[in-house]
This record gives C-alpha cells, sequence and structure tokens, in this order.
C-alpha cells in the first residue's frame, strides 16, 4: 500500500465511522441499551465471518485463547468504548460525543506520560490545556441547562476517550515489551463486541426494534464498525500514529455535518466554541509534529 492510498484509505475509514450520529436518529423503535446490544451484536457476527476468512477459524480462536491479558483489556476498552459510545449518542446531541471524543489522543499522551515517563513536548502540554479549556466550556454550557439527559449522555461519552486511551497504552506497552513476538490483538475488537453484546442484552429486553431499525443497526454494525476497523490495522502499518490521529479528526467534522444536514441537529455555539478549540489543538499539535518528523527524515 502507498503512502497515499492510505491517506485516501484513512479519509474512507472516517467517513464510515461518522455514519453512526446520523443513522442513529433515523430508527423507528429502538432506543438506549437495545441500540447498543444490536449494533455490537451485528458487529461481533461481522468480525467473526472477516477474521475467520482473514486468518481461518482455527487460527482466529488460537489467538482468543492464547492472547494473554493485553488481549483481554483491550477487549474490555473496546467493549467500553462500543458501549458508552451508543447509549451516550442516544441521550445526546451527536455534536456532543464526537466533540468529547476527540480528547482522546491527549488522554492518551497523558497516560504515557505517568506510565512509561515520555517527556511531553511542550507543544503537546500546550495542546492538553487546550483542549482541555474547550472541553470545559462546552461542559459549563451543557451542565448550566436544564437538559438533564444532555448532561449525563456528555457524562457518559467520557469512558470513550478514556477507554480508548488505556487500550492504546496497553497495546504500545505490549509492543514494547514483545517485540514482533507481541500477540495479535486484532481479535480484541471482538472480544470487546462480543462483552458489549453480551451486558447490555439483559438491559435491551423486551427487544422493540422494526426491520427497519435491524437493516440499519446491522449497517452500523458491519459498515460503521467491523470492516473501518480492520481497515485501520493496515493503514496503521504505512501512515505514522501523529498522521492517523490527524486524520481521524475527520470523524468529528464529517459526523456533525451529517447529522446536521441528515437529522437537523445543528450544533450549539457552546459545542463549535468548544470544538473548534479541541480541533485546533489537536491539528497543530500533530503538524508540528508531522513537521519535526519529516524534517528529521
Amino acid at each position: 500500500m502507498t503512502h497515499r492510498r492510505a491517506v485516501f484509505l484513512m479519509i474512507a475509514v472516517t467517513l464510515m465511522w461518522s455514519i453512526a450520529g446520523v443513522v442513529t436518529r433515523q430508527l423507528e423503535a429502538a432506543r438506549s441499551f437495545e441500540v447498543t446490544f444490536w449494533r455490537s451484536a451485528f458487529n461481533a457476527l461481522a468480525l467473526v465471518a472477516l477474521l475467520g476468512w482473514l486468518r481461518g477459524p482455527a487460527t482466529l480462536w488460537r489467538s482468543v485463547r492464547e492472547g494473554g491479558r493485553t488481549l483481554w483489556i483491550s477487549g474490555v476498552c473496546w467493549s467500553v468504548m462500543f458501549t458508552a459510545f451508543m447509549v451516550a449518542i442516544t441521550l445526546t446531541t451527536v455534536a456532543n460525543v464526537l466533540v468529547t471524543m476527540a480528547i482522546s489522543p491527549l488522554l492518551t499522551a497523558l497516560i504515557s506520560r505517568f506510565v512509561f515517563k515520555q517527556r511531553l513536548a511542550p507543544r503537546t502540554w500546550a495542546a492538553i490545556f487546550a483542549a482541555g479549556a474547550g472541553i470545559a466550556w462546552m461542559y459549563a454550557h451543557e451542565i448550566g441547562g436544564s437538559d438533564a439527559r444532555g448532561v449525563l449522555g456528555t457524562l457518559i461519552a467520557l469512558a470513550v476517550p478514556l477507554a480508548s486511551a488505556i487500550n492504546w497504552t496497553s497495546i504500545q506497552h505490549s509492543s514494547r515489551s514483545h517485540g514482533e513476538a507481541a500477540p495479535d490483538l486484532l481479535p480484541a475488537v471482538l472480544i470487546g463486541a462480543t462483552l458489549s453484546a453480551l451486558v447490555t442484552l439483559p438491559l435491551a429486553v423486551p427487544f422493540q426494534a422494526s426491520a427497519h431499525d435491524l437493516g440499519l443497526l446491522a449497517l452500523l454494525g458491519v459498515v460503521q464498525l467491523a470492516i473501518p476497523c480492520l481497515m485501520v490495522v493496515a493503514i496503521a502499518r504505512v501512515l505514522s500514529a501523529p498522521e492517523v490521529a490527524l486524520l481521524a479528526l475527520l470523524e468529528v467534522l464529517f459526523g456533525v455535518l451529517w447529522a446536521w444536514l441528515g437529522a437537523g441537529e445543528a450544533p450549539s455555539a457552546s459545542v463549535l466554541g468548544g470544538g473548534a478549540l479541541v480541533l485546533g489543538a489537536l491539528a497543530a499539535n500533530e503538524a508540528v509534529g508531522l513537521k519535526r518528523a519529516a524534517a528529521i527524515r
């Protein structure tokens, strides 16, 4: 895969990720935990088929059995991300959830600082404070409002970047500790989808989803999750981590745009202002990192 093709594929991945909000707004009867259950269940089924085809059933199940602690930590993190994202999106606006998720790279940098004792560049500290100010601004306006559901949804959305940061830190630690002998962690996505479906199943009954809803939730499970998750694994072998992080910000822009055009969810001024601070801080940090890395090469 060439660098240019990897960039275009990463843009395609963000487009697929970004449809969750607008598709969820088209559901007829399914709500909250039922939405989460069906999306995770369809995701798990699609991953069983895709990973079984790519790796072979025997290799896939051996990877699950022998993956060790890091595989299961990663699986639990994926489960939290899958579950918290969909619950949050049913409680608050798409823009609130996506802007909150955008702080994941900065949380990852902070956790790496304390776990691996990595020194953070001044520009990264500046980005962390600027993004924190943006999130605080957005949250202050949300909490100051009267919509308790929106506040709860925004707070639940915080679990997504936190779990993501722990996940990537665990994966990085495994890679550093084992080198080329590091376990195959792609099945962790399957573990996460399965755990998410199992945890939300008791809360999802009695089922109310219509055939129309099931079709949309299958679309989310397969196209919005399973396929792009597999694509990112291949892309990450070509693009650097900063490039992936920078391109992943397009999910926020695409997701807010789709919700605005397809569901009439115009973002509030506080979300636009806070989101601009968060995205600007992240983009500036990653752009400087890429420029310096290119100068070194």
